[in-house]
């Protein structure tokens, strides 16, 4: 296991990458979680998915019914994931070796890479077409600002991630919340919808599952933001700080969304936002949306970081390398060419392909943290050899069959009942989704299915030659640390 020499004071570009952080560099603190995770869903991304009820016939009061259901459902699987941050000092998808195997977790690094790409192909094209819309800017000129400002956020990190999320809080809060205000007073303008609004199934749990899905997506990174936290602090305080944070933002600007599509006729989260804005007080909608817009900006780097931290762990899955800063660097850079070609060549009337792409990575990323959270809480309750992790022929294996299989059975038993849109004139409605009137549930299928079989598949394991190597891997690590302070 390669470590990189420990110092007093974190550099200003974070020099670590997949490598095990010590605790002598644990400078993280747990009200930095609660912001981080807040301002990630405080963005206008957030504010379509207030839509999507709506465009179904759904009303206000049952779009914010499910959108609170839902992200009380997605939020806490991601939250559960923060907790092995601070208790192994890893990224997230270098501890998922202990499931999948040293070679095998490839498998669910593809869901998570592809997912980190869609999303900021997605927030390039949304920040283009909107400020182009909102202020009438170029919308190629917007593309290559927020590519740059969110490689260089990536580039320097961890802590200037926390460190620029919290800045943009301080600032578009108060903000936010007085446009808030103003639309519950019935200042933002709107008018009563001349259609019916009311209640079905279907609306229903489309809803419910977007607004699921949105932080489920967040969970293969969840633990890259918590891993600098001290191995002691409390687990149910990581929880809570990420749940309510998460959650707080995207339930506040879903329900804004279900206003602004019902009461102001938006189709177009930033404008609406601009527009119910300016509404309240002038100009005020202007600088809230360009804020919101920054903010995305700032959540594109959080996805390049996480991305990066990917790619290597899937690179170092078959050729070993030095996790150094150079290497995450060359990573994101490639990332961030990779993704802004991409979105380049899709234009705003598109994006709509991009998310149904997402749809498809929710059913990969599914089984996966199914997977994970089961062994993590159930079966090995948080004991593993660290430097295990980074053997290819340690004691979890290359291709860990139990893993691979509980995932692989749970994507199995999604399909039938998967709904997914139009994806490059292709669409697809599984057998019993089509009986029950188009009524997505695989996600909830997928997450049972996956966690019963990996229980099954897992109960003959022996883990006494583990809790033996897990005392060496600990006697190890503490020798790199007292090295370190030498």
């Amino acid at each position: 296991m390669t470590t990189i020499p420990s110092s007093p004071r974190p550099p200003a570009i974070e020099a670590r990458s997949i490598d095990w952080v010590p605790e002598t560099e644990r400078h993280g603190k747990l009200w930095h979680q609660a912001p981080l995770w807040f301002l990630g869903n405080f963005q206008y991304f957030s504010i379509p998915i207030g839509f999507i009820g709506p465009g179904l016939g759904l009303s206000i009061g049952w779009t914010v019914v499910a959108s609170a259901l839902g992200l009380a459902v997605g939020t806490l699987f991601m939250a559960f994931h923060a907790t092995q941050g601070p208790q192994m000092g890893l990224p997230q998808m270098i501890q998922s070796r202990a499931q999948f195997g040293y070679r095998g977790v490839i498998i669910p690094l593809f869901a998570t890479l592809f997912t980190y790409v869609a999303f900021n192909v997605t927030d390039q094209v949304l920040l283009g077409s909107g400020l182009n819309a909102a202020y009438g800017w170029n919308a190629q000129v917007v593309a290559v600002v927020a590519a740059v400002l969110a490689a260089l956020l990536a580039i320097y990190g961890h802590d200037w991630v926390h460190r620029f999320f919290r800045w943009i809080l301080y600032v578009s809060l108060p903000l936010t919340l007085i446009v808030t205000v103003g639309v519950i007073i019935g200042a933002g303008g709107g008018h009563a919808p001349t259609a019916h609004f009311g209640f079905t199934w279907v609306a229903f749990m489309a809803q419910f599952s977007a607004a699921a899905a949105y932080n489920i997506t967040y969970a293969p990174y969840v633990s890259d933001y918590s891993r600098y936290l001290p191995s002691k602090t409390p687990a149910g305080s990581v929880i809570a700080s990420v749940f309510f944070g998460a959650a707080g933002a995207a339930l506040w600007l879903m329900s804004l969304g279900a206003w602004l599509a019902i009461r102001l006729g938006a189709s177009d989260g930033l404008a609406g936002l601009l527009q119910a804005g300016n509404n309240v007080v002038g100009h005020l909608g202007d600088v809230v949306a360009f804020l919101s817009a920054l903010a995305l900006m700032a959540t594109m780097g959080m996805n390049a970081y996480g991305g990066a931290l990917s790619v290597l762990t899937a690179v170092d899955s078959f050729k070993s390398i030095k996790p150094t800063r150079t290497a995450r660097i060359v990573t994101i850079l490639a990332l961030t060419v990779i993704w802004y070609l991409i979105g380049e060549t899709i234009s705003g009337d598109a994006v709509g392909t991009v998310f149904s792409s997402l749809t498809l990575m929710l059913y990969l990323l599914v089984p996966w943290t199914a997977t994970n959270l089961i062994d993590y809480f159930f079966v090995r309750r948080g004991h593993y050899a660290l430097t295990e992790l980074f053997r290819p022929r340690g004691i979890y294996g290359s291709w860990a069959w139990r893993g691979l299989a509980a995932y692989g059975i749970g994507f199995v038993c999604e399909i039938p009942f998967m709904v997914l849109p139009e994806l490059g004139g292709w669409s697809y409605t599984g057998f019993f989704a089509s009986r029950m009137s188009g009524i997505d549930v695989a996600w909830i299928v997928g997450l049972a299915v996956t966690s019963v079989a990996y229980l099954l598949f897992t109960r003959g394991l022996d883990l006494s030659v583990e809790r033996t190597a897990e005392a060496a891997s600990n006697e190890r690590l503490a020798a790199l640390e007292r090295m370190d302070l030498a």
